[in-house]
């Protein structure tokens, strides 16, 4: 401990914002838990109690562990996990199983789970990300990312949905999602999981997807104990790189970091996962500042805290505060977390024995970890019915669910670029399609998706199409003209020659470029430049004379401001997932018109990473000495842009007040038009900008938005409410306020100017 006191002293006194003499606000008292659950916790031994806060792989339980093939169960381990060790969680797979052989698994560990003294059942977790990716026939959903395109929270909701019931349905009761870690740096390799770089979507978006997950009845067949994560700061690391520590001043973690979570315990997420880095020298799974006086005392959060993988052990092996593994599980367990993802062993639950005996950690801390997950298994009414049924499967990769992941992708893919109308494409024109992704299956689905870097190809299903694939269907296979292959590295797909030999035969030229499959470490990079040989493939078409479409099927932007002037065209595609190249090819031909919205920056340079909320300051260039330029701010396409093949117009903004105060609040309303010649989809998004404040107002802040449907020439009054706490932000005193003074209120490019009055 001697160490652990001199590191808090030197973090103290450099004034990082983790100081643990802080008085948090105390919003609830300490939960009661259930009568059944004291009963419970009563008759439980301690080894019962540690291991019911011991979370495994399930790949130590399986023949020939890691090198399983067979997808059988080893009954010896089973029965060493349950009865010995009294392990109260499990989780993963190899790579995706059927609906059946996920019921024959889970079946066997309930059905031993019931042999132990108390019966406890085990609580089962997976990451359905994006749709449940470790199981065959599971529909996977467009990434986060995408789904922030379409500013479309009920979307979010559906999808959600469609996630948990098809976990149900096979005994899955725990998700480790939604992610609410705001994408506020492109380079680190989760971007794609996360909702954008806006406070405001992802606190939304966030809301929407536990709700879709956990709905108003644990027990239902439709839902799931939702798992947001990473808390807190994950998304936000020095270098770019996941896992690798982040700097954040206490006043910018609840600006932009917080929020998300906040409102998400608000509607009720059941269990919350640990960021695996450290935040201002101190690794998150040690702070207790962060995992009870914010998150227990502050937010009032009652649930499950859980750890990400191996992160406990690694108090020792990657963060140094820990001297040996045992201390490691006594720091992590008296800052705060419920259950340990060891995964591989059962060594956590062996000190935290000791622990107790040697009185490093108490009962009443156990009984309170335990007694939180006991009261989830009541929750979800695993106690009562822990056995999947076989009769439930029918819901897995339902028609239902193939048309919500349908609706999701096409309202996500952003039109980013349309010179001369080039889009949409007539049916009979001869595409000459090219690059890495317009014959990829695990570039439309990335991470989570059948495997956990969701590359292995051979593994999707059969149903599924690639862009190329699509194209031919719809086109017809004679209007095709394409090289493109199943690998993404494969030299077919940046054959230059293959452009120069195909071009005169074709109309236009169809370029798919991006990323490849990735999650977590795999997908770090140090530059968002596209490869040279994606770039030249749009150098290499403009030569040509041909119009230039590309299409970027990407979890981040990757940068190419150079060869984007070479282009007529340019889509937006994300990671739409199983129904993305129907979706993509749709928006092409025109069958669907697009709505996408950016939910981030796009960069036009490696050193400009600015968000669009940026502060008046950052967009100063000074040209010569003594002349300034505000024009610094100059990514290659703005934070909520997205084209369409209709127009709207924006008119009568109106306010029913201009000045409010904290009792009041002002109906803000605007006309939207399409004056255009077809039906159109269009999100309108509110902004706000502070004249003055005691902290440096951002140029502008999301607070409101809404999706609207409307036909070539109609026209639809939008209403927003905004309140004093929309227009809040982050003081010196670690408050959130509104201060008085003058805003604006901005839709599109009309303003208008308010007051508020404290």
């Amino acid at each position: 401990m001697k160490k652990i006191t001199v590191l808090i002293s030197i973090w103290l006194s450099a004034a990082a914002f983790y100081s643990c003499d802080k008085k948090a606000t105390v919003k609830n008292q300490p939960e009661v838990f259930d009568q059944e659950v004291h009963a419970l916790l009563k008759k439980m031994s301690l080894e019962e109690k540690a291991g019911q806060m011991t979370q495994i792989d399930i790949r130590n339980l399986l023949t020939n562990g890691y090198g399983n093939t067979d997808e059988k169960l080893d009954t010896a381990r089973l029965k060493e996990a349950i009865k010995t060790h009294h392990v109260g969680s499990i989780l993963n797979c190899i790579q995706a199983y059927t609906p059946q052989k996920w019921i024959e698994l889970i079946s066997q560990i309930q059905n031993e789970s019931l042999q132990s003294p108390n019966k406890i059942p085990v609580l089962y977790g997976t990451d359905a990300v994006h749709g449940v990716g470790f199981m065959k026939g599971a529909v996977i959903l467009p990434h986060n990312i995408g789904l922030a395109a379409t500013r479309n929270n009920k979307l979010v909701t559906q999808s959600a949905t469609v996630t948990a019931t098809e976990a149900r349905a096979v005994g899955l009761t725990w998700n480790f999602a939604p992610v609410l870690d705001v994408g506020r740096e492109p380079y680190w390799s989760r971007f794609e999981e996360t909702f954008g770089e806006d406070v405001y979507i992802a606190t939304q978006m966030g809301r929407a997807a536990v709700l879709g997950m956990e709905g108003t009845d644990l027990t239902s067949k439709n839902t799931v104990a939702s798992c947001m994560k990473h808390f807190i700061g994950y998304s936000a690391p020095k270098n770019g790189i996941d896992r690798t520590p982040s700097h954040i001043p206490e006043i910018i973690l609840r600006e932009y970091y917080l929020p998300p979570f906040k409102e998400a315990i608000e509607a009720g997420a059941s269990t919350i996962m640990i960021n695996s880095a450290e935040i201002n020298g101190v690794p998150c799974h040690g702070n207790k500042w962060l995992l009870t006086d914010l998150l227990r005392i502050e937010l009032g959060f009652e649930g499950l805290v859980c750890s990400d993988w191996e992160d406990v052990i690694r108090l020792h092996t990657w963060h140094k505060i820990a001297a040996t593994p045992k201390e490691a599980v006594m720091i992590a367990v008296n800052a705060g977390v419920d259950m340990s993802m060891v995964p591989n062993d059962y060594s956590f639950t062996k000190f935290l024995i000791e622990l107790v005996h040697e009185g490093k950690v108490s009962m009443a801390r156990i009984d309170e970890a335990v007694g939180r997950i006991l009261t989830l298994k009541l929750k979800l009414g695993l106690m009562k019915k822990p056995l999947p049924s076989i009769s439930d499967i029918g819901v897995v990769g339902s028609d239902k669910h193939q048309q919500i992941a349908l609706d999701a992708a096409r309202e996500s893919i952003t039109l980013l670029k349309n010179e001369n109308n080039i889009l949409p494409l007539a049916k009979n024109k001869k595409i000459l399609l090219v690059g890495p992704t317009a014959n990829s299956l695990s570039a439309l689905h990335s991470s989570w998706s059948y495997t956990w870097q969701g590359i292995n190809q051979s593994v999707y299903p059969g149903t599924i199409q690639t862009i190329r694939q699509a194209l031919g269907i719809v086109a017809g296979a004679s209007n095709i003209i394409s090289n493109a292959t199943f690998t993404f590295e494969d030299a077919a797909n940046y054959d230059l020659t293959f452009i120069q030999k195909n071009a005169a035969a074709s109309d236009v030229i169809v370029i798919c470029i991006g990323e490849d499959a990735y999650a977590e470490q795999p997908g770090v990079i140090k530059d968002l430049n596209l490869p040279d040989a994606q770039k030249q493939l749009i150098v290499a078409a403009k030569k040509t004379g041909k119009p230039v479409v590309v299409c970027l099927v990407e979890g981040r932007p990757r940068l190419f401001p150079v060869e984007e002037a070479l282009t007529d065209a340019v889509v937006m595609c994300y990671r739409p997932g199983n129904k993305g190249a129907q979706a993509i090819t749709e928006v092409l031909y025109g069958d669907v018109n697009p709505s996408g919205k950016l939910p981030f920056t796009y960069p036009r340079y490696n050193g400009d990473i600015t968000t669009y909320d940026h502060k008046f300051k950052e967009t100063e260039q000074q040209l010569k000495i003594g002349v300034s330029e505000f024009s610094a701010f100059n990514p290659q396409w703005e934070f909520g842009y997205g084209l369409s093949y209709t127009t709207f117009t924006c008119s009568n903004l109106k306010v029913n007040q201009t000045s409010f105060t904290k009792s009041d609040s002002i109906l803000v309303t605007v006309d939207i038009e399409n004056t255009g010649a077809r039906t159109g989809k269009v999100a309108v998004e509110l902004y706000s900008r502070d004249h003055y404040a005691s902290i440096t107002p951002s140029e502008r802040r999301l607070r409101k938005y809404t999706k609207i449907e409307l036909k070539a020439g109609e026209k639809q009054t939008v209403s927003f409410t905004i309140k004093a706490a929309d227009l809040q932000f982050v003081n010196n005193d670690l408050k959130s306020v509104t201060e008085a003074g003058k805003f604006d209120l901005i839709i599109g490019d009309l303003r208008t100017e308010i007051t508020f009055n404290e």
